[in-house]
């Protein structure tokens, strides 16, 4: 991840020089995502960030996976907590002894902009995994999968409320068609489970707000995205260790000698990965990108979950699915 750090973190270039590199779909992004698309684009080919965000974010949704059901260690609070307290100590490191987190000194933090902006991050960024997290429990992963084709019907809600887009008939149009394919394959879903379900629903809720809210944050403290990770995985990381004692107790505890340092380090390790590549996605384009992106994961999770894990999914479900990756793709197509 050295390369995408160092050209974040690289001085921005005269404003004549970015207006030039700033194509037309740029315009209504805020304007730090709109700087980091330009270095981007000059340092690294955004297909290499999908490409690697695709590697730790599938390793993410199947190593968890693994360890929660398969290594019967159910619990998705102390693990959220054990991968946020991992991203604060590893950015620190960072900012220690390399120079990829050299932004930091471009940031005045003061207690008024991190009541007002950090910390509602790291509240959303806690939730949103917590209850991602308790899903996989009680659903498939091709299921939720399908479940987050509605992610960006939720960002685009989102973004209408904080004038980040403006509405259309068209874009009105692609929300009706993405929500029907999702609503579709819920209803072919043989092992529906409401628990399950409600969680996920949560889960994306969360995530599409803060999806949009790092934008904003982005945008009113002219932060990169290591950065960023660098100020909200501590204060997500207290917010769980609040939640902890009351949702699992001791229980996790108990169960680290059976799992091992390992398992338990390696999966940080990769959720760690996982936090640094999709900060930096947001932060190189727009808060919808990294939602964008993920349709190809999901279609090679589902995939794979049904080649490698025998899991089911109905012809009603493969329908439900196309449609709402057409309404994706028009999504991801249309101007304006």
């Amino acid at each position: 991840m050295s390369q995408p750090a160092s050209s974040s973190a690289s001085a921005p270039p005269p404003e004549k020089a970015h207006a030039d590199n700033v194509s037309k779909d740029d315009a209504g992004l805020p304007q730090p995502a709109v700087q980091q698309r330009a270095a981007n684009k000059r340092m690294l080919h955004p297909s290499v960030i999908i490409a690697i965000w695709i590697a730790f974010s599938s390793g993410v949704i199947v190593y968890n996976k693994y360890l929660l059901v398969n290594l019967n260690f159910p619990y998705p609070v102390f693990l959220t907590t054990f991968h946020m307290a991992f991203a604060a100590v590893g950015t620190r490191l960072l900012a220690r002894y390399t120079t990829m987190l050299k932004g930091l000194s471009n940031v005045e933090m003061t207690m008024e902009r991190w009541y007002r902006n950090i910390l509602p991050i790291g509240a959303l960024f806690s939730a949103s995994l917590i209850l991602s997290n308790i899903a996989y429990l009680h659903l498939s992963v091709p299921f939720i999968q399908m479940l987050k084709a509605f992610t960006p019907v939720a960002v685009l809600i989102i973004s209408f409320s904080f004038g980040l887009k403006q509405m259309s008939t068209t874009l009105t149009a692609i929300v009706m068609m993405i929500s029907f394919g999702v609503a579709m394959a819920s209803y072919g879903e043989l092992e529906f489970n409401m628990t399950g379900f409600v969680y996920q629903v949560l889960a994306i809720a969360f995530e599409s707000t803060r999806l949009v809210m790092v934008q904003v944050l982005l945008q009113g403290l002219k932060m990169d995205p290591l950065v960023s990770l660098y100020y909200f995985s501590p204060v997500c990381a207290a917010f769980n260790m609040v939640v902890l004692p009351f949702s699992e107790g001791l229980a996790p505890f108990r169960a680290l000698a059976s799992l091992g340092p390992l398992v338990l380090l390696s999966n940080a390790g990769v959720a760690f990965g996982l936090n640094i590549a999709s900060v930096f996605l947001i932060g190189a384009a727009s808060s919808l990108t990294l939602t964008l992106a993920g349709v190809l994961k999901d279609i090679l999770l589902i995939l794979g979950s049904m080649w490698l894990l025998g899991s089911t999914v109905t012809g009603l479900q493969f329908v439900g699915y196309g449609i709402a990756l057409g309404g994706l793709v028009l999504f991801k197509t249309h101007k304006g």
